[in-house]
């Protein structure tokens, strides 16, 4: 938050600071009196938050859930430590605070271990702790002796991260911790957010939470925003927005410091205007004020001299470089000494990074403390008295200066009893030391797996992997510690697979590390969608890999998915064969599931029945499964779910689904839920369950590291705007779907895009368009012999070839469909080797015939159900009544189809069904459904006043704080008036509804 500069000059009025009606006067003396030492300010302007915290906190209520959100400086760390000190909080139990570092590396769980290592300084004796908190001592190593032994490793990740927070949700009980503080959340990592949702969705939840966060400094990708939709029933639920103060409560928090003199309008009238009433400014304002000897007292009240005299800094940072200017060498170097450790640290740290004897270290430290830029916290510690304060000075060191600190700082922590791996990389990394960053990053990598925190793990590796010429037995190292492809954001992937190619290159690897690498760089393009390049790494893999049959297994498998690679369906089929010989013989059974679910759903993707077997098992009573089984067998829920869907299972299908959603949320699978809730959307498309079906798929969480999945939801909407009429952003949509399918290899995002995009280009007469965009996929899957994805794409490509007078190449694809699908219970690909067939009957007639072969495909596109594709067959069977001199039983179809259509939302293939109608003399008004009238290509109210208030410039969770709406709700409003605008950016959108007429709200709104 910015203070703004820039003042008139007015030489004539000053600003005063009064003393209160009543004192005594003093004698005029015409020498100005020294400024006082501003106090800290008194708790102003937050009375009604502050009840709002003690009521969700009081005695007797249920564990709540309070959120503090607002900007740096705001006050939400002075409201929360407010309401702790009231005797009714404080009487409900223990109170642990933990806050959250600024640190890139952030460490695995480290603001809660940090808060129970320096609130149980005895360690864990008397506790009473089961043999599960032996999970927590590669996390609190200086409790290793008092903890029992550590349970048997997991092999499942996700087994493993859920019983480590089964531990430390025990360890809090243990400590009688009711209220669980944890500050500056935007900083947290992973894991602590795992944890807190965890805490959130036990029933059984005795420990009031209340977080702290700024919404700008938010990942988009943060797990923050589910912990609000994630309550366990009952769960009271506080969520405060804190705001500037306003004028008045300007004039009271200055006058708090000085003394509680009176402030004067204009004083703080100024003070606000050039602050914005943010707290933290108007107190940093004062301080400089005082430093500059602007505050004195002239007569009976202090005065500010005149404004034109002082120009406002217009940054803290200014302000703060200003104050930090004005304090002697040694007390600055302390400053930034506790700026570059970045959290509370005792005086012998403080002062060996400062690299200051005590004797000099410590008034230094009173300075920093007595000027209000440091103060002393808990335990003896030193620290900045706000994150923007310290930031300041750090940002105004030399980037010379900066290393030397950070180098100082990572050696004194070396130096300490028990040091922190991840603190160390962080400093070692800032010094551009590169022998101790690699030391200590692998070490808090190591840390990471042992605590269950694949992701940290993967990103700290990551990061290492980026040490300039980095020697090729390292890099074999680490590619073994972690499997890469688990870290979801993977900031530096292109720089990461430079570093595995480039040392692929040397000729010192040993086949058995070279093999490691291929895999380790297979399964990266994997998770990238890459499908087709990752499955040239894991062929060059597995030769070297006889000596790991788990990562050959997996190998095997992953070739066994069909891409668009020249591998025809029977070599996929040979690896799985033998993934699935090498799984029985050498895979131990109780670690089989991860494979045997991975080796079904490459079955199920190249259409083998046997891929079936399984799915049963996937079924089990939650109760009979291990809870290391749980991850596994959702995935096989899923997996098998969507391969039903590929099928035209439907029933199955959504069973399947729908037990995999649940499953899901109850045990906080994030990527599970967000894929299964993905393909439970597919699927309403599918069987014409259309209502709000473009709000539902906005409504789906975004998921900017996986472009298959940005790439689907971009297939859904295309889906939509095609039946609904949009062709122009339809073709957009669909066309970026197919190059993502395209670009990365990945079959199931090729067929149905490329179908809808050639059906697309059919309506509109183009039919060299509908060739093109189906014809590299057509060529892959008759290539392969791979006929399972061919409902959505056969039937097209069949009608483009008639179109473009290729019977014979059209007559050849059916056949070859219809043989590959011959004899397979694969419903929707046998439905639409049936429209391929009527539509080679309606090219050769008679008509009669072709009306029959249509029916055919109606009656099986309705028993899946599919009702939109059954009434396009409908369609295209009364033509054929008609043409064959059934006209009456033809019109009546027609009108029966036309009004379905426009029941099912299907606007475009409604009209056109109209327009033949009227052709053939029929009236065809306008069908309304009843209920409210949709509002077609114009914005809706709701939708109106969304892009209203992004005309002014606010910010999704902006408007929603404005119209008391969600910040999903108003997303998906957005992205409707981007469809019926024909656009795909928030510019664009603005720029089109400025030049329709559109103004801004002219109400100011206040800001989220």
């Amino acid at each position: 938050m910015a203070l703004r500069m820039g003042v008139e000059r007015n030489a004539t009025s000053d600003l005063v600071v009064r003393a209160p009606e009543g004192a005594s006067p003093r004698a005029a003396d015409p020498r100005p009196a020294p400024s006082p030492q501003p106090r800290s300010p008194r708790f102003v302007g937050r009375e009604s938050e502050l009840r709002d915290v003690l009521d969700a906190l009081a005695p007797g209520r249920p564990a709540a859930l309070v959120v503090v959100e607002g900007e740096a400086g705001v006050g939400k760390s002075r409201l929360v430590r407010e309401a702790l000190t009231h005797r009714e909080v404080r009487s409900a139990g223990g109170v642990l605070t933990a806050v959250c570092p600024p640190f890139r590396e952030a460490p695995t769980f480290g603001p809660l271990i940090d808060a129970v290592r320096d609130g149980r300084p005895q360690g864990p004796a008397g506790l009473g702790l089961s043999p599960l908190a032996g999970v927590l001592r590669p996390l609190l190593p200086e409790w290793a002796e008092d903890l029992l032994p550590a349970p048997e490793p997991l092999t499942d990740p996700g087994a493993a991260r859920h019983r480590l927070l089964r531990a430390l949700a025990e360890l809090l009980d243990r400590l009688a911790v009711r209220v669980l503080v944890i500050e500056d959340l935007h900083w947290a990592d992973d894991a602590t957010l795992d944890f807190l949702l965890f805490l959130t969705t036990r029933p059984t939840r005795t420990i009031h939470l209340v977080l702290t966060y700024r919404p700008e400094d938010l990942p988009a990708d943060s797990l923050l925003p589910r912990l609000t939709s994630r309550q366990a029933a009952g769960a009271p639920h506080t969520r405060l927005a804190l705001r500037p103060l306003g004028v008045a409560d300007t004039a009271e928090l200055v006058s708090s410091m000085l003394d509680d003199d009176h402030v004067s309008e204009a004083f703080s009238t100024f003070l606000h205007a050039r602050t914005d009433g943010l707290p933290l400014a108007l107190e940093e304002s004062v301080h400089l004020l005082r430093d500059r000897a602007d505050l004195v007292r002239r007569e009976d009240e202090w005065v500010r001299h005149a404004l034109a005299d002082i120009a406002v800094p217009p940054t803290i940072r200014d302000a703060v470089a200003e104050r930090v200017a004005r304090l002697d060498p040694d007390a600055r170097t302390v400053l930034e000494a506790a700026a570059v450790l970045g959290e509370p640290a005792s005086e012998e740290l403080l002062f060996a990074v400062a690299g200051l004897p005590a004797d000099r270290a410590r008034p230094a430290a009173d300075a920093a403390v007595r000027c209000g830029l440091l103060t002393d916290g808990p335990y003896g510690r030193l620290a900045f008295r706000h994150a923007l304060p310290a930031q300041a000075v750090y940002d105004g060191l030399t980037a010379r200066n900066r290393g030397r600190l950070h180098g100082r700082a990572g050696t004194a922590l070396e130096a300490e009893p028990q040091p922190s791996p991840i603190r160390l990389t962080h400093h070692f990394r800032c010094a551009g030391d590169t022998g101790r960053w690699l030391t200590h990053g692998e070490g808090a990598a190591d840390l990471a797996l042992a605590a269950g925190d694949q992701s940290a793990a993967a990103a700290l590796v990551h990061d290492l992997l980026t040490i300039p010429r980095l020697p090729a037995q390292d890099i074999v190292r680490l590619v073994r510690k972690v499997p890469l492809h688990t870290y979801g954001r993977f900031h530096n992937r292109d720089e990461v697979v430079r570093t595995l190619r480039d040392c692929l290159t040397g000729e010192d690897l040993l086949v058995r590390d070279r093999a490691g690498i291929h895999m380790q760089l297979g399964r990266i393009l994997h998770a990238a969608g890459e499908l087709r390049a990752s499955q040239q790494e894991f062929g060059w893999a597995i030769d070297g890999l006889v000596d790991d049959p788990a990562q050959a297994a997996r190998a095997m498998i992953l070739l066994g998915i069909p891409t668009d690679s020249p591998l025809p369906v029977t070599e996929h089929l040979r690896w799985l064969d033998r993934a699935e010989e090498l799984i029985n013989r050498a895979i131990p059974a109780e670690k089989r599931l991860f494979y045997v679910v991975s080796w079904s759903t490459a079955l199920l993707q190249l259409g083998e029945e046997t891929g079936w077997q399984p799915a049963g098992g996937f079924l089990l009573d939650e109760d009979r499964v291990a809870p290391g089984d749980v991850v596994q067998l959702n995935r096989g829920l899923l997996n098998s779910g969507a391969c039903a869907m590929s099928w035209g299972r439907y029933a199955d299908a959504r069973r399947l689904l729908t037990c995999a959603l649940d499953q899901a949320s109850r045990h906080r699978i994030p990527g599970q839920h967000m894929m299964t809730a993905a393909n439970l959307v597919h699927l309403d498309w599918f069987q014409g369950r259309w209502d709000d079906y473009p709000t539902r798929v906005d409504a789906l969480a975004e998921s900017e590291d996986d472009p298959r999945f940005l790439a689907e939801k971009l297939l859904l909407h295309g889906l939509y705007d095609l039946a609904a009429g949009d062709s122009r952003i339809a073709e957009e949509r669909l066309g970026t779907a197919l190059d993502e399918g395209l670009r990365g290899g990945d079959l199931l995002l090729q067929a149905e895009p490329a179908g809808a995009l050639g059906r697309l280009r059919l309506t509109a007469g183009d039919v060299g368009g509908a060739l093109a965009a189906t014809d590299r996929v057509t060529g892959t899957l008759t290539a392969k012999g791979l006929w399972v994805f061919g409902a959505e794409l056969m039937p097209v490509r069949t009608e483009a070839l008639l179109a473009a007078g290729r019977a014979d190449e059209a007559e050849r694809l059916t056949e070859a469909f219809s043989r590959g699908t011959r004899g397979r219970a694969i419903p929707a690909a046998a439905a639409g080797a049936l429209v391929c067939r009527a539509l080679l009957a309606e090219a050769h007639g008679p008509a009669a015939r072709a009306a029959d072969a249509w029916a055919d495909a109606a009656a099986a596109w309705r028993a899946l159900p599919r009702p939109y594709e059954a009434l396009l067959a409908a369609a295209r069977e009364a033509l054929c009544r008609i043409a064959s001199g059934a006209s009456d039983q033809g019109i009546a179809q027609l009108h029966g189809v036309r009004r379905a259509l426009d029941t099912l939302g299907a606007r475009s293939e409604a009209d056109r069904v109209a327009a033949a109608l009227r052709a053939r003399g029929e009236a065809a008004p306008v069908v309304w459904r009843g209920g409210r009238r949709g509002y077609g290509d114009r914005l809706s109210p709701r939708e109106t006043e969304v892009v209203r208030l992004l005309l002014n410039g606010l910010t999704n969770r902006e408007i929603a704080a404005a119209l008391s709406r969600s910040p999903k709700t108003v997303a998906a409003q957005l992205k409707s008036a981007m469809r019926k605008s024909g656009v795909t950016t928030r510019t664009a959108l603005a720029v089109s509804a400025a030049k329709a007429g559109l103004t801004p709200d002219p109400v100011t709104h206040p800001k989220a």
